[in-house]
């Protein structure tokens, strides 16, 4: 029997519902703010990623500042290939939360609504937002509730497994939010004291999807096919979220999906990493303008370089260049190395 306040909602369900029961697991781009900008996202869509989720918008800034704010339009931008495009919302006034989650719902490009619990920032935890909400179950329960009650698309919540390892609250966190109408909830294994440090601890996600009755996606230290079948054979998890793991390797959503499909998954060839690091420098560009490219871009390429020879140098090179011929110049010059 379907548990009644599922049934209830069924036209909300995410669509991981479908796509769990396939060979191939359901794979989301975790939101990282400052990264996860639509050139990067489609990058991973084009590998394979079924959802993307926008950076954090800020529910205050997003309804005090004009429409035509530069942070916002930046924040709003998507692209057309990205057909499963979650916006996440980030704040502590369940008034403001709800307003803004129904401007936001009112976008077509947004298929739905997450919720920040999750973020470890100081900026954002000092102000009482993100995972500093973990501290207080009601007054997230009154944000998902006011939340709910403004949006008709799927609501989904991004959580830790609690503040510290004094209160490790996962469990009866998750309950309250889907007793509040979550349809579904993005658990990455550890507190906010560890921020990124440590190992995630994969048993609290399991509690938790044990706990509730819909679905339930993993998050933390996955970094290869390898973990991606261990993350789920030991938490039951319906979806994997990839953060860090993606960073200069969108090709590891692919590779997982090969993995599951019983094939060896294959690393990708020097020249493809070069035409993936370019097409993005160019989306970037077109994104937001050719200054912004050439420094934001720099994190990219630090990250696609690593672990190939001579990558110190050409970072070196890529952070002092003002150009955009120059880079692409040392881009294929890199590539066009012999390996060591």
């Amino acid at each position: 029997m379907a548990h009644p306040r599922t049934e209830k909602r069924k036209g909300l369900q995410p669509l991981i519902n479908h796509q769990v029961k396939t060979a191939s697991p359901y794979l989301m781009l975790a939101p990282m703010a400052g990264i996860t900008d639509w050139p990067f996202r489609v990058r991973c869509v084009l590998q394979g990623a079924d959802e993307t989720v926008s950076e954090m918008i800020s529910a205050m800034g997003l309804l005090q500042a004009p429409k035509d704010h530069a942070a916002h339009r930046f924040l709003l931008a998507c692209d057309p290939r990205e057909t499963r495009l979650t916006a996440q919302l980030f704040g502590k006034d369940a008034g403001m939360m709800a307003r803004a989650a129904a401007q936001l719902s009112a976008l077509p490009q947004y298929r739905g609504i997450d919720l920040n619990f999750g973020c470890p920032a100081p900026k954002v935890t000092g102000s009482g937002s993100g995972s500093a909400l973990m501290k207080d179950i009601k007054k997230s329960e009154g944000i998902i509730t006011a939340v709910r009650k403004a949006v008709n698309k799927p609501l989904s919540v991004k959580m830790r497994i609690g503040w510290d390892s004094h209160s490790i609250n996962a469990v009866d966190f998750a309950r309250m939010c889907e007793a509040a109408g979550a349809d579904s909830l993005c658990v990455h294994g550890r507190t906010r004291e560890q921020q990124y440090a440590g190992k995630a601890d994969w048993a609290v996600i399991a509690r938790v999807k044990q706990a509730v009755h819909i679905p339930v996606i993993a998050n933390g230290d996955v970094f290869t096919a390898l973990d991606a079948r261990a993350i789920l054979e030991q938490t039951g998890a319906d979806g994997i979220a990839l953060g860090r793991g993606a960073l200069g390797n969108p090709w590891l959503f692919s590779q997982i999906k090969q993995f599951f499909r019983g094939e060896e998954p294959s690393p990708p060839e020097p020249e493809d990493i070069l035409d993936t690091a370019l097409t993005h420098l160019q989306d970037m560009v077109d994104f937001k303008g050719e200054r912004w490219a050439l420094i934001e871009m720099r994190k990219h390429f630090a990250w696609y370089l690593k672990g190939s020879p001579g990558a110190a140098k050409t970072r070196t090179l890529i952070n002092t260049t003002e150009d955009l011929t120059s880079l692409r110049a040392i881009l294929r010059a890199h590539y066009a190395r012999p390996a060591d």
